[in-house]
């Protein structure tokens, strides 16, 4: 039995999908098929129930899946220990983070980490939500950084830091010459918002929705820069975390209005596969991060 066969099954499993476990993998659908059906032939038992759509994993197959990732993450792990022994290179922790977990602060914390472990070698990618979880669920990525984690049986989560939320707004808008404004005042704006399908955006609304404030949402966008552009460009104000706005809030270009009467915090956390035994460098790199949120408090 190949580790080749097992991959493929658990991203079938895991993307519900027998075409997007194929491309995930580069190989036909009808491969993919094959595959699983060679390992249900070789057990002697069904692994999947083809019998309804969509289908699902029968009991074997739910026992079998959560077995194949343990033994995967293990091989993984214990193939990169092996070949980084082997020819000296540095351990490498692999990270997946939100677009806006704040570029600045994580460049000066990674700096700092690698100058203190030369042997530890961090590399972060910055994707879209989904696809920050996607990647640590399929074990390409050591951990994640995301907002507002959610509470998944398959993820282990690690609060991190808890960000204040402000209203950003252009220099010259009639909200700027406050310091501090109560959600109600937004009622009625135009409002640069997050995308429906992001969690934040729906922890926004609910926040607006709380305090009687009805905005008129003129844009929507899946990241924080692309917001604080068009907010700039006086299209609308947005509720944004207050550290991604540090840059604008130096060069002049936004204001940034406190809430008053109401508290509202956006929390990062890092996530990582529950189950999953994280190596000695992965741990190293979240007591770092840590530590640096802690001096930052």
């Amino acid at each position: 039995m190949q580790v080749e066969t097992l991959k493929i099954f658990c991203d079938v499993v895991r993307l519900r999908s027998f075409s997007r476990g194929a491309a995930e993998n580069g190989i036909l659908q009808s491969a993919a098929s094959q595959a699983v059906h060679q390992l249900e032939k070789r057990l002697g038992v069904t692994l999947i129930d083809r019998s309804h759509r969509p289908w699902d994993l029968t009991a074997e197959g739910r026992r079998f899946y959560e077995g194949c990732r343990e033994v995967l993450d293990r091989y993984y792990q214990l193939e990169a220990e092996i070949r980084h022994a082997g020819n000296g290179q540095a351990a490498l922790v692999q990270v997946a983070a939100i677009y806006s977990v704040g570029l600045g602060d994580m460049n000066q914390c990674l700096e700092s980490f690698q100058a203190d472990h030369p042997q530890i070698r961090v590399r972060i990618e910055y994707l879209h939500p989904d696809r920050v979880f996607d990647r640590v669920l399929a074990g390409e990525a050591d951990l994640g950084i995301v907002s507002f984690p959610p509470a998944r049986r398959e993820l282990a989560v690690i609060p991190w830091r808890r960000e204040p939320m402000v209203v950003a707004c252009p220099r010259g808008h009639p909200l700027a010459q406050f310091s501090a404004i109560p959600p109600h005042d937004l009622n009625g704006m135009k409002f640069i918002a997050f995308d429906k399908d992001l969690r934040i955006r729906r922890e926004v609304d609910r926040f607006l929705k709380q305090h009687g404030a009805t905005v008129e949402v003129a844009l929507e966008f899946d990241n924080v820069e692309a917001i604080k552009r068009a907010v700039e460009a006086g299209a609308g104000v947005s509720l944004l975390p207050a550290p991604t706005m540090t840059r604008e809030l130096q060069t002049g270009t936004l204001a940034a209005v406190a809430l008053a009467e109401a508290e509202f915090v956006r929390p990062l956390g890092i996530i990582h596969r529950r189950g999953k035994r994280l190596s000695a460098a992965a741990q190293q790199f979240i007591e770092r991060l840590q530590a640096e949120s802690q001096r930052e408090i």
